[in-house]
């Protein structure tokens, strides 16, 4: 950290990230949005603070299954030069963590890539599975997908024992059991609140040696989040994520290559609205209570 408080040493497609000193950083959702590895020139308003919220809810929730790398979300407890009003409701303190050159995703349903790969080889991340399934089908048990991380392009998925040969046998093997365990917790959770949980990917790196959940938590960006009221075998259910957005300018013939295009108002309105109807529904909370702008506003 220089004198004038945490430097920027990465930015992503939605976060930011601020060095503390050798074991802390500030972590800084932005409000921009991607689909497809692409992001796109318009923002959605309040998203940050959302999938802020959400991943210190979750935080909580899933803190008997793994140690995370939260240290706090109090903007006054972060060190001096924090840009406080800026990142108000929208940043993470948290410690360094060695992470995972895997995704670590979760699938309770038969949807997205994984239904495409399905309809086209019968097959799941490679591995085999009954004929007869349809879209959105929920699988017997959970299953853990991994992919890996392109730092150009698209993710690739992999099967199990390619993501044991990235990161060695007994860190995919905990890494599948701590991811398995936190998806089954939270759509425990989820589904009392009638949200469906389809699927979501996880972040972990290694801390002091162990394993720990790190990045965002089960947000909309990172999950498929369905009403329960909407689902139904064979069809495509109504998403509280950003599917729809996927789906729109999938269907505007964008070939998924930079430039992204432009968003209408409309879709920018209607993605914001959802990404807060799911964290009000699953989270049982207000969101005009968490801190940040629209507070600060009202």
């Amino acid at each position: 950290m220089n004198d004038s408080g945490p430097e920027l040493v990465h930015s992503g497609k939605v976060r930011d990230l601020y060095e503390v000193d050798d074991r802390h950083l500030v972590m800084v959702a932005s409000d921009r949005i991607s689909a497809y590895d692409v992001v796109f020139g318009q923002e959605i308003p309040d998203k940050g603070r959302i999938l802020t919220a959400m991943t210190v809810f979750w935080d909580e929730l899933l803190s008997g299954i793994a140690p995370t790398h939260l240290v706090s979300s109090d903007i006054d407890r972060f060190p001096p030069g924090a840009r406080r009003e800026q990142w108000r409701g929208r940043a993470l303190l948290v410690r360094r963590a060695r992470m995972l050159p895997i995704e670590c995703i979760v699938r309770g349903y038969l949807t997205g890539s994984a239904w495409a790969e399905y309809s086209s080889s019968g097959t799941v991340h490679g591995t085999p599975l009954p004929e007869g399934l349809v879209e959105s089908e929920r699988f017997p048990r959970p299953v853990f997908t991994p992919s890996t991380k392109a730092e150009e392009g698209h993710d690739v998925n992999i099967g199990f024992d390619e993501a044991a040969e990235l990161v060695g046998p007994d860190l995919a093997q905990e890494a599948r059991r701590i991811s398995l365990a936190a998806y089954e917790t939270a759509a425990r959770h989820a589904a009392g609140r009638g949200v469906i949980i389809a699927d979501t990917k996880f972040e972990l790196g290694v801390v002091d040696g162990r394993l720990v959940l790190a990045d965002e938590l089960l947000t909309p960006d990172s999950s498929r989040f369905w009403p329960v009221e909407g689902w139904a075998r064979g069809t495509t259910p109504p998403s509280l994520d950003k599917q729809p957005l996927r789906d729109e300018v999938s269907r505007s013939g964008w070939d998924r290559s930079p430039p992204a295009p432009a968003l209408s108002p409309a879709t920018v309105e209607a993605t914001r609205e959802r990404y807060v109807t799911a964290y009000e529904r699953i989270t049982g909370r207000m969101f005009s209570d968490w801190p940040g702008e629209e507070k600060e506003q009202a």
